[in-house]
């Protein structure tokens, strides 16, 4: 079987959760057939190895159309809906048989309005007439089947907007085992926070506890350090590094999950966002308990389960952080809950045969399963008419005059 896989991104995952899922994804499709990735972005020279063919495309030109008619492959899978946006209409003019699987990361417009209802001091009442709903709606309607991170995105989409769950799968980013000598509590100090600052939800979360959580912790305990790691911060991020009041930014880390370790605890008060948190299933890996929001736990766990504690307000981070931070018997019982976490729903021999399965049936009569979803049609039709017709427009713009 011949698959290709269009990314947004050169997958990094050494910066982000999204590369590594990547990776992953990739790793997992190898195991049916020859793999081949394209994308249309720039290297960054931080980007995975790969171990199949890359190939960089562009956007909007119709040497695309050239190189896919001679692929021929048999899956396709868009890295989000925008690229799908981008490139769905070719590939269904030149390869209308082969199979599309849109690749979410996160459901970008529950993330988005999730962002704007946070800036708005309105989390009770999320809005999703927004362009952005629409447009990830018609993406997962244009593709046979598409990948969701999390379960709880899963039931929502069924649930609050009528997707059919044949045309869904939740396929969570993996584990990848424990380190073989985790640190003990005696040999860990200070507490930490790593994330991609590409990524909204990392940014506002730093601006969190440096603003809110962090002068609350020092008024109580002004004995630790806070330590915040993560690639492509911005200028405001940076110029939070305040050692006189145990506020350290370091940048990228080499290895996420030696300075996850290193800490006792990790703090991630996320107030908007959706998929699932690598940041906290690398932090289940190396043993490092967790005090994090309701947003940050969705899709991995609940309250009850959570390996440390769920806070949601500034005083509620503090409060958990200070009681769990000198405790070590219930932070070596939040160490066991991570591991046994892990071990029952990120495991990958637990997803992999399902969705090989679920590939192998789709192949089989790909038009009779096609036939049954009219409503797909229908937003197929359209949308794939807008997209080429904008696509067609922009190029005859970038033609010399």
């Amino acid at each position: 079987m011949n698959v290709l896989v269009i990314g947004k991104l050169w997958p990094e995952p050494n910066s982000s959760a999204a590369g590594k899922r990547m990776v992953q994804l990739i790793d997992l499709l190898q195991t049916i057939g020859k793999v081949s990735f394209a994308c249309p972005a720039k290297k960054t020279g931080f980007e995975d190895q790969l171990t199949v063919t890359s190939v960089e495309i562009r956007l909007n030109c119709d040497s695309f159309d050239d190189f896919i008619k001679q692929l021929q492959p048999d899956i396709v899978v868009y890295d989000r809906f925008m690229i799908e946006e981008q490139f769905g209409w070719r590939v269904m003019e030149q390869c209308p048989n082969a199979i599309r699987i849109l690749n979410t990361e996160d459901l970008h417009f529950l993330r988005n309005t999730r962002k704007e209802a946070v800036k708005a001091n309105q989390l009770e009442e999320l809005d999703f007439k927004n362009d952005a709903t629409m447009r990830e709606l018609a993406s997962i309607y244009r593709c046979d089947l598409t990948l969701l991170t999390s379960d709880y995105e899963l039931d929502f989409l069924v649930n609050s907007f009528g997707i059919p769950a044949e045309l869904l799968v939740h396929l969570p980013i993996f584990y990848e085992g424990f380190h073989q000598s985790v640190l003990p509590f005696s040999e860990r100090k200070d507490v930490m926070f790593i994330g991609n600052f590409l990524h909204e939800p990392n940014v506002d979360a730093v601006i969190q506890l440096k603003k809110e959580i962090w002068p609350l912790v020092r008024e109580k305990r002004n004995d630790l350090s806070l330590h915040i790691y993560g690639a492509y911060p911005n200028q405001q991020v940076n110029d939070f590094h305040q050692p006189k009041e145990g506020f350290f930014v370091h940048g990228r880390a080499e290895s996420a999950k030696d300075v996850i370790e290193q800490a006792r605890v990790m703090l991630a008060p996320l107030r908007f966002g959706a998929g699932i948190k690598g940041k906290l299933l690398e932090a289940m890996e190396v043993g490092t308990p967790s005090i994090t929001s309701a947003v940050g736990s969705e899709g991995i766990s609940n309250e009850a389960n959570w390996p440390g504690q769920l806070a949601n307000s500034p005083e509620e981070f503090t409060a958990a952080l200070i009681s769990m931070y000198d405790n070590e018997e219930r932070w070596n019982l939040y160490q066991q809950k991570g591991a046994e976490l892990l071990e029952r729903k990120f495991h990958r021999e637990a997803y992999a045969g399902k969705f090989h399965g679920i590939l192998l049936e789709l192949t089989r009569n790909i038009e009779q399963k096609r036939s049954k979803h009219i409503t797909a049609q229908i937003i197929q039709h359209q949308s794939l008419l807008a997209s080429k017709y904008l696509s067609k427009w922009i190029m005859e713009k970038q033609q010399p005059k």
